[in-house]
């Protein structure tokens, strides 16, 4: 019986998944075998000796200590794509709303709703509140998968032209792009072509400025913009700097920002239209994303397969028999001190498999032969191995 905790209300769609005589689910549980979280703090978190995966029914993990959950060979998932039509649809809505004042508009007709002559005072006032139009501009994306992708082909039938920038676009996601978008290598011909600037890519702290995504949007590049850019952040709060962006906007270089990270300083400031983190917030992206991060618990709780990691490496094998999941730090000699005690136990490996994402690897040995628990702890205690199990 696998004991799952729910760090956040959990869609049910998503929870019902799990099997009733395999699964007991719960906000109370002790140290769990697994945490299904959305968007509670869980750095300063104690985690029980049991925790072997944390899933996150969302995109972003600022919220959970990757380094330390990858150190005792705890995998974290996410959600990538599950909620990327609702934030799609309403980085459209910031786009609209950032190109004509309708916030202001809307706000006047309450402010103004005691005017036993409101039709004819609008008709007096509506000039105020007038914009421009999507069709004809340029929009600049930076970052083409899941969101910036589908953003980019549903603003082509607006009458949009489109440039995309992102050096490391999947294949599937290249698959799914309109040929009428326009490729760019660099994020400086975003910002030099560019009416509107969309960004949809994750927080990469880096020396080289082509990699690096914190404060990509300061002064010196919105120094290459045209005048009256546009920009929508739906990704990250800190890919802007906020006095860069505040500068602009009162010298009239930025028109608009629209952000769905509101903080002390934005929250107020002209010419931001801040939207409470509403991206994800949609009944259909709460669904999606728990029944994906659901199924990736009980793809590795009971399978040891790992699809959408975020700390260790994606791996997938299939058998019908005994599985020995090792979790462990990507270095030298690692394997061959993993087979060695396999070898001397007389487990004969079927078949293996080895992958590894930066610093952590994953190996799983399809194994014949009595795997005892004396196997699996000498397994465990091998220098730079975070985790074993053993399923089947």
């Amino acid at each position: 019986m696998f004991n799952i905790r729910t760090l956040n209300k959990i869609a049910k769609c998503g929870t019902d998944i799990f099997d009733k005589e395999k699964y007991t689910v719960s906000d109370t549980a002790e140290n769990p075998d697994a945490i299904l979280v959305r968007s509670a703090k869980m750095h300063d978190m104690e985690m029980g000796d049991k925790l072997v995966a944390i899933a996150r029914a969302g995109a972003g993990v600022n919220n959970i200590p990757l380094d330390k959950c990858a150190e005792r060979g705890i995998v974290v998932f996410n959600t990538p794509g599950a909620n990327a039509n609702g934030v799609k649809e309403l980085a459209i809505a910031g786009m609209l709303l950032a190109s004509r004042d309708i916030l202001g508009g809307a706000c006047w007709v309450k402010e103004n709703k005691d005017d036993p002559d409101i039709a004819k005072s609008v008709e007096k006032n509506k000039a105020q509140f007038a914009g421009t139009e999507l069709r004809g501009k340029t929009l600049g994306i930076i970052g083409l998968g899941a969101i910036g992708g589908p953003l980019g082909n549903a603003a082509l039938n607006l009458g949009m032209k489109v440039l995309g920038c992102d050096p490391y676009i999947s294949i599937e996601a290249a698959w799914h792009l309109s040929e009428n978008i326009e490729r760019v290598k660099t994020r400086e011909e975003i910002f030099r072509n560019s009416d509107y600037i969309t960004l949809h890519t994750p927080l990469v702290v880096n020396d080289d400025p082509n990699v690096n995504t914190k404060h990509m949007i300061n002064a010196e590049t919105i120094a290459m913009m045209k005048d009256g850019v546009i920009i929508i952040n739906f990704a990250r709060d800190t890919l802007v700097d906020d006095d860069a962006i505040e500068t602009a906007l009162k010298s009239g270089k930025v028109r608009r920002y629209v952000t769905d990270f509101p903080n002390e300083k934005t929250a107020g400031m002209e010419g931001v239209i801040a939207i409470p983190h509403l991206g994800a917030s949609t009944e259909e992206s709460e669904d999606n994303c728990a029944v994906m991060a659901v199924n990736e618990l009980i793809e590795y709780l009971e399978k040891g397969n790992i699809r959408n990691s975020v700390n260790y490496p994606n791996a997938e094998l299939n058998t019908v028999g005994t599985k020995i999941c090792i979790l462990h730090r990507n270095v030298p000699a690692v394997i061959s001190e993993i087979t060695a005690i396999l070898g001397a136990a007389n487990i004969n490996i079927e078949n293996m498999l080895n992958t590894s994402r930066k610093d952590y690897a994953y190996t799983i040995i399809d194994a014949v032969g009595n795997i005892t628990d004396d196997i699996a702890d000498k397994l465990r205690k091998t220098e730079n191995v975070t985790g074993v199990r053993v399923i089947g």
